[in-house]
């Protein structure tokens, strides 16, 4: 799967909606999540599929 953004504010804004629902998911987990940088990557990667609205990656669960 590819994801590409047309800016880098584009980009930003991605960045800044997967660490707010990530923030989320660490709240639901009780701790601080190590795998964070794949969790956003599969965030914004589902994101830019058109598959939102969930809890977010179930990486690491």
């Amino acid at each position: 799967m590819q994801a590409t953004y047309d800016s880098v504010p584009d980009l930003a804004a991605a960045l800044r909606r997967a660490a707010a629902a990530h923030g989320r998911y660490e709240e639901e987990i009780g701790k601080a999540d190590p795998d964070w940088p794949d969790w956003y990557a599969q965030y914004m990667a589902d994101e830019q599929a058109g598959r939102t609205g969930t809890a977010g990656p179930q990486a690491g669960t």
